[in-house]
């Protein structure tokens, strides 16, 4: 009985060990969007022939700084892809978002075609669906969620509760852990985190955006749809790409 509680003690302890729980950090995610298929949104004739001028996939990098209930989300390295000129960055490419999960509060900056938001006000909040599904993301091991935005926006995340933090790229979090993929079927877009590093962040780090004209999530929604209202389906999507 003595031998059985001290095998049972060793392997706690063994396990307590090896367990990860990491406080603060910066993830790199590398965003995706399959440039092809968003171009189906729009005229045929007109995707046909854009599609030839254009690569089918196009990669970014965000960076996302975590501490003590913290973080920033903002664009990262620049990609070694050739861009072309005159179709230029397209929405969210400059986004930045910084979330206090203690307070539940957010700052984002986000750029509209020539105008820029400073939007402030609480975090989105998500009604998760949590399956049994796992994957390796960066080398964790990460569980599967579900939700839906804007009415009718499926969403997938994946997140690893070895990092404590719950927050994610972009706006997302609310999950037991931090998220390290986000996949947006009807957008064609996902985010992978690449890599942590575990380097001294701190708060004096993660300070919010400071520039754009200050409003809240309804504010630019309502901003960006009188814009786009012309654009029919089109302009539907690319609000999309804008609220996330």
């Amino acid at each position: 009985m003595k031998k059985a509680f001290f095998i049972l003690l060793a392997v706690t302890a063994y396990t307590c060990a090896k367990a990860q729980f990491i406080l603060k950090g910066k993830i790199e995610f590398e965003k995706t969007v399959n440039q092809h298929k968003q171009m189906e949104w729009g005229d045929d004739g007109w995707a046909a022939s854009l599609k030839k001028q254009i690569p089918e996939y196009k990669h970014s990098y965000f960076d996302l700084l975590f501490v003590n209930g913290k973080t920033l989300y903002k664009p990262g390295r620049e990609s070694n892809e050739k861009t072309v000129p005159w179709m230029g960055d397209g929405p969210a490419s400059s986004n930045t978002v910084f979330s206090d999960l203690n307070t539940q509060q957010t700052v984002a900056a986000k750029q509209v075609f020539d105008e820029s938001f400073l939007i402030q006000d609480s975090l989105r909040k998500y009604k998760w669906k949590l399956t049994g599904d796992t994957r390796k993301i960066a080398g964790f091991e990460c569980k599967r969620a579900t939700t839906v935005i804007m009415d009718s926006v499926f969403v997938v995340a994946f997140y690893t509760d070895e990092i404590i933090t719950s927050g994610g790229p972009e706006s997302f979090n609310g999950l037991p852990g931090m998220i390290l993929g986000v996949v947006i079927p009807r957008m064609f877009t996902n985010w992978y985190a690449t890599k942590l590093e575990l380097e001294q962040v701190t708060e004096a780090k993660l300070l919010p955006p400071k520039k754009g004209k200050v409003t809240n999530y309804e504010g630019v929604d309502k901003a960006i749809e009188k814009s786009l209202k012309q654009w029919g389906k089109w302009g539907t999507k690319y609000i999309w790409q804008i609220m996330i």
